[in-house]
Parts: structure tokens; C-alpha cells; sequence
């Protein structure tokens, strides 16, 4: 489809101020520097004015920003200059689903809008989920987590919230909706109810009409035989699930990304040394339990200067925690990976609210993060369980 085309398609739906609801601009085309990895479009009131709100995302921080009358037209036409790579638009008629893929080739997929309902104008409006929870959504109706009237279970919001974030930082992070030409491979360790399994599916090949292949694994055969069969039901061939220990499984091909929410204690290890061993570009763990490292800390005298600390039950479980992490990113450095520890969700939700997020960007071996590491090691005199797993590496 010509350039012009599908832009003024997208002008004609965004500059219709009575049907706008909103539009969502995200990743980069190939060879193309952007500011930005997400920028959110809706209109709001202000003081009994119609405005234009656009809200700006990058990994660490948010701006919103607020335009009216000329003003607000120009920076949608500055929004379409940039070089995203996909646009979302919605109106009360119409969704049109704009993506651009490495080779510039453009894809565009219009649909009527799910509802009618006119645009929210509230100015403190809830953050927008990549899975809505106010709108009946089969794949959120067949996993049970949704009524067949289109609500979110009460005893499900927990669980539908963390989910949603953990979405988040997975679609912010560039490289994973970074159009390649080929299908994405995915696998999510430790699947459990694969409820993670599912979004993580839908989101690539749905919400971002990028074609994905994704593996649940995990050893509870029964219940992955039941999600096997859910998959079926719900028409999706290339999600699929195997029922093997994390360290066991071989995948046809190696991941792209690999995925681990709450695996226990050292099965997170385990899905992190997996991905080491088959390269995978993009690491998310979400750490449940870190009982190994905190045996070690028991079996052992403390640190002098942190005698004040241990002597209290609680702190020196969450010391271990924090020290478990701290050794893992350091260890995934190590092996090349841009690594940051961040809070994926409040803790209001769950305790266990950290994600460890890594990005492949370099060869093994950076001296200084190999220094940080044996310090950090000698000084505790522990040996993380990630470190035996990656001997051979």
C-alpha cells in the first residue's frame, strides 16, 4: 500500500474529533532512531475544553502532554512522521491496525470497533491494558478469567493485573516487536495454568500482528494436556505446550525469547542458564522463592557488619531475596546481556513483584561486571545456583 494511503486513512480516523477514542504508536522500523517506544493518543476535558492528551513512554519514565486547536493538529501530523512501525487507532466505528515490517512492506487491518460507546473524556483516566477489562474477549472467556458478560472474576484480578504488566514491559521493550520477517519463537518455563502462556500468544500475534510460535513447558502433564486442548478450541496452532523439567527440554528451534513468571526458587535459575545455553535474545523472569542462596547464608557466619541486619527472620530472608537477583543479573552481564532488575508490579498485588529483564547486546566476558561479581561472591561466601548451572558456559 502507497505511504499516502494508509496515512490518510489514519488522518481521516485520528482528526474526527466526535468518533476518536484513541491511538497507540509503538516500535521502531528497521534502521530508524526513535525517542519513544510507546505514545498513547486520546482526547480528554479540561476545564470544559476538548482536548488532545498524548502521553510519551521510554523504559524508565513517562510524559503526558496535553494540545488543542492547531496545535494538537500538528503533533498528530508530527506523530505520523515518525518512523513507529505500529499504529493502532480506535474510533466508536472502526479499528485499523497499521504495521510496517522490516523490509518498510506496510500491513493495514480494519475492523468494527468492539463498541460504540463514545469516547472516556476523564483526565485521570487508568492506565490503558494491552488486555482490556471491560469488553468480552473470547481468549480471556476460554482461560476462565473472564464472565461471558466481558467482566474480569473478582478472584482473577490479582492475577489479570500482574499479567497486564508483565505484558507491558515486554511490548516496551524494543527488540520484542521488532519486525524480523519471520515468526517470533517463544518459551514460557514453568507454565503452570499457562494463563501467561495465553496473553503472551495473543498479544504477539493479535495485538501486534506479529507472528509468534510459543512453547509452554512445565511438568504437570494433566494440566498441560488440558491447555493443549484449549488451544485447539480456540484455533491457535502454533501455541503449544510440553510437559518436561526446564533443564531437560529441547526446543526445534532456539528462542527468541524466553519467559519465566514465578517459577520456584531454582527453576528460575533454570530457565535463566536455558537461555543462556540457547542464546535467546530476550530474557523476562518474574522470581518466585530463593530458598538455595538462603541455606548457603545459614550454613555460614555473617558478615560482621551485617550482623544487625541477619539477626531479624524477615530482613535476612529479604537480603537473601535481594542478593539472589543481584547475583543473577550480574551472572546474565556476564554473559552479555543488558540486564535491569525493575518493579513490574505493585506490591499490593504480590509480594513478589520484581522482573528481571535482559537483553542480549554483546559477547561474554565484560571484565568489570567479571570484577563486581567475584567481590560480590567473596565477600558473602556463596556459590548462586545460576553459577553451577553455567559452569560449562
Amino acid at each position: 500500500m502507497p505511504p499516502e494511503d494508509y496515512l490518510q486513512r489514519l488522518r481521516a480516523y485520528l482528526f474526527e474529533a466526535e468518533t476518536f477514542v484513541k491511538a497507540t504508536f509503538s516500535g521502531r522500523q528497521a534502521g530508524r532512531e526513535l525517542a519513544w517506544r510507546r505514545v498513547i493518543v486520546r482526547p480528554v476535558e479540561l476545564k470544559g475544553q476538548r482536548v488532545t492528551q498524548v502521553s510519551y513512554f521510554d523504559e524508565k519514565r513517562d510524559i503526558t502532554k496535553n494540545y488543542a486547536g492547531d496545535e494538537a493538529l500538528a503533533k498528530l501530523e508530527e506523530l505520523l512522521a515518525l518512523p513507529f512501525s505500529q499504529i493502532h487507532v480506535q474510533t466508536t466505528h472502526t479499528e485499523i491496525q497499521v504495521r510496517i515490517s522490516k523490509k518498510g512492506k506496510v500491513f493495514v487491518h480494519e475492523q468494527a470497533a468492539a463498541s460504540a460507546a463514545p469516547p472516556s473524556l476523564d483526565h485521570d483516566h487508568a492506565k490503558p491494558l494491552l488486555l482490556p477489562a471491560d469488553r468480552p474477549d473470547p481468549f480471556l472467556q476460554a482461560i476462565g478469567m473472564m464472565t461471558p458478560e466481558g467482566k474480569i472474576r473478582a478472584q482473577w484480578q490479582r492475577k489479570f493485573r500482574q499479567i497486564n504488566e508483565f505484558l507491558r514491559l515486554v511490548a516496551e521493550t524494543e527488540e520484542a516487536i521488532k519486525e524480523e520477517g519471520r515468526p517470533l519463537h517463544i518459551v514460557d518455563c514453568g507454565c503452570g495454568s499457562a494463563h501467561l502462556t495465553f496473553a503472551v500468544y495473543h498479544l504477539f500475534n493479535h495485538v501486534f500482528a506479529r507472528p509468534a510460535r510459543v512453547v509452554g513447558i512445565d511438568l504437570k502433564a494433566d494440566l498441560l494436556a488440558k491447555q493443549s486442548q484449549l488451544a485447539q478450541t480456540l484455533g491457535w496452532p502454533d501455541l503449544t505446550f510440553a510437559a518436561t523439567r526446564i533443564r531437560d527440554f529441547q526446543p526445534e528451534t532456539p528462542p527468541d525469547i524466553v519467559l519465566a513468571l514465578h517459577a520456584c526458587d531454582t527453576a528460575t535459575d533454570e530457565a535463566l542458564a536455558q537461555a543462556v545455553r540457547w542464546q535467546s535474545r530476550m530474557i523476562f523472569s518474574a522470581p518466585c522463592c530463593h530458598h538455595h542462596l538462603q541455606a548457603q547464608m545459614d550454613a555460614q557466619p555473617a558478615p560482621p557488619a551485617f550482623k544487625p541486619v541477619l539477626r531479624h527472620g524477615i530482613l535476612k530472608d529479604r537480603l537473601g531475596d535481594v542478593l539472589t537477583d543481584a547475583f543473577r543479573a550480574q551472572l546474565l552481564r556476564l554473559q552479555g546481556y543488558r540486564t535491569d532488575v525493575i518493579e513490574f508490579i505493585s506490591a499490593e498485588h504480590t509480594d513478589k513483584n520484581l522482573l528481571i529483564r535482559a537483553v542480549k547486546t554483546s559477547a561474554p566476558g565484560n571484565p568489570q561486571a567479571q570484577a563486581e561479581y567475584a567481590d560480590l561472591k567473596a565477600y558473602w561466601g556463596v556459590t548462586p545456583y545460576l553459577e553451577t548451572l553455567l559452569s560449562g558456559e
